[in-house]
Protein backbone atom coordinates (compact mmCIF):
# COMPACT_ATOMS: atom_id res chain seq x y z
CA UNK A 1 0.00 0.00 0.00
CA UNK A 2 0.99 3.54 -1.09
CA UNK A 3 1.08 6.87 0.96
CA UNK A 4 -1.79 7.62 -1.13
CA UNK A 5 -3.85 4.73 -0.81
CA UNK A 6 -2.93 4.77 2.98
CA UNK A 7 -4.18 8.51 3.07
CA UNK A 8 -7.42 8.26 1.29
CA UNK A 9 -8.63 5.14 3.63
CA UNK A 10 -7.69 6.77 6.78
CA UNK A 11 -7.60 10.10 6.38
CA UNK A 12 -10.26 10.44 9.24
CA UNK A 13 -8.59 8.93 11.33
CA UNK A 14 -5.75 11.12 10.81
CA UNK A 15 -8.02 13.99 10.78
CA UNK A 16 -9.09 13.12 14.56
CA UNK A 17 -5.94 12.41 15.50
CA UNK A 18 -4.33 16.14 14.60
CA UNK A 19 -7.32 17.54 15.89
CA UNK A 20 -7.03 15.97 19.40
CA UNK A 21 -3.13 16.81 19.20
CA UNK A 22 -4.02 20.31 18.44
CA UNK A 23 -6.42 20.71 21.01
CA UNK A 24 -3.75 19.21 23.53
CA UNK A 25 -0.77 21.07 22.37
CA UNK A 26 -3.27 24.47 22.54
CA UNK A 27 -4.75 23.64 25.96
CA UNK A 28 -0.97 23.55 27.60
CA UNK A 29 -0.06 26.61 25.62
CA UNK A 30 -2.90 28.68 27.31
CA UNK A 31 -2.21 27.31 30.97
CA UNK A 32 1.43 28.12 30.26
CA UNK A 33 0.47 31.69 29.39
CA UNK A 34 -2.54 31.55 32.02
CA UNK A 35 -0.36 33.31 35.28
CA UNK A 36 0.55 36.31 33.40
CA UNK A 37 -2.90 36.75 31.22
CA UNK A 38 -4.91 36.81 35.01
CA UNK A 39 -1.85 39.54 35.98
CA UNK A 40 -3.32 41.24 32.73
CA UNK A 41 -6.59 41.00 34.25
CA UNK A 42 -7.94 38.01 32.46
CA UNK A 43 -11.56 37.23 32.77
CA UNK A 44 -12.29 33.71 33.08
CA UNK A 45 -15.55 32.69 31.86
CA UNK A 46 -17.00 29.08 32.03
CA UNK A 47 -19.92 28.14 29.00
CA UNK A 48 -20.95 25.18 30.69
CA UNK A 49 -24.42 25.33 31.42
CA UNK A 50 -25.64 26.33 34.60
CA UNK A 51 -25.96 23.48 36.27
CA UNK A 52 -22.55 22.29 35.18
CA UNK A 53 -21.03 24.85 36.96
CA UNK A 54 -22.85 24.42 40.04
CA UNK A 55 -22.14 21.13 40.27
CA UNK A 56 -18.15 21.81 40.05
CA UNK A 57 -16.42 25.06 38.82
CA UNK A 58 -12.89 26.48 39.19
CA UNK A 59 -12.91 29.48 41.74
CA UNK A 60 -12.57 33.14 39.94
CA UNK A 61 -14.76 31.73 36.92
CA UNK A 62 -17.80 33.08 35.33
CA UNK A 63 -20.58 31.42 34.42
CA UNK A 64 -22.10 32.42 30.63
CA UNK A 65 -23.83 29.33 29.20
CA UNK A 66 -22.77 28.70 25.86
CA UNK A 67 -26.30 29.79 24.20
CA UNK A 68 -26.49 32.70 26.18
CA UNK A 69 -22.90 34.25 25.56
CA UNK A 70 -24.04 36.08 22.33
CA UNK A 71 -26.64 37.99 23.99
CA UNK A 72 -24.81 38.49 26.97
CA UNK A 73 -21.51 40.09 25.42
CA UNK A 74 -21.52 43.15 27.47
CA UNK A 75 -20.50 41.29 30.65
CA UNK A 76 -17.39 40.80 28.91
CA UNK A 77 -14.93 43.56 28.42
CA UNK A 78 -13.39 43.55 24.91
CA UNK A 79 -10.18 45.57 27.18
CA UNK A 80 -8.91 42.13 28.93
CA UNK A 81 -8.04 38.75 28.20
CA UNK A 82 -10.32 36.19 28.06
CA UNK A 83 -9.97 33.27 29.19
CA UNK A 84 -12.86 30.64 27.80
CA UNK A 85 -13.28 26.55 29.48
CA UNK A 86 -15.57 24.60 29.26
CA UNK A 87 -16.33 20.45 30.02
CA UNK A 88 -14.50 19.17 27.16
CA UNK A 89 -12.95 22.22 24.91
CA UNK A 90 -15.81 22.22 22.25
CA UNK A 91 -18.05 24.57 23.74
CA UNK A 92 -15.27 27.27 24.83
CA UNK A 93 -13.91 26.58 21.56
CA UNK A 94 -17.48 27.54 19.55
CA UNK A 95 -17.31 30.54 22.37
CA UNK A 96 -13.77 31.73 21.31
CA UNK A 97 -15.19 32.19 17.57
CA UNK A 98 -17.84 33.76 18.13
CA UNK A 99 -16.30 36.28 20.29
CA UNK A 100 -13.36 36.86 17.91
CA UNK A 101 -16.20 37.58 15.35
CA UNK A 102 -17.66 40.19 17.57
CA UNK A 103 -14.17 42.16 17.95
CA UNK A 104 -12.67 40.36 21.02
CA UNK A 105 -9.14 40.25 20.55
CA UNK A 106 -7.52 38.59 22.82
CA UNK A 107 -9.09 35.11 23.70
CA UNK A 108 -7.81 31.81 24.46
CA UNK A 109 -9.30 28.24 24.83
CA UNK A 110 -7.94 26.66 27.84
CA UNK A 111 -9.70 23.52 27.42
CA UNK A 112 -11.39 21.67 30.32
CA UNK A 113 -12.26 23.72 33.27
CA UNK A 114 -10.60 21.87 35.97
CA UNK A 115 -7.20 22.92 34.01
CA UNK A 116 -7.68 26.44 35.89
CA UNK A 117 -7.61 24.38 38.69
CA UNK A 118 -3.99 23.76 38.16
Amino acid sequence: MDFSDFFQQYWPFMALVLWFGYKWWNSKRVLAMLPELKKNGAILVDVRSAGEFASANAPGTINIPLQELGRRLGEIPKSAPVVLCCASGTRSGMAKLLLLKNGYRDVHNIGTWNKFLS
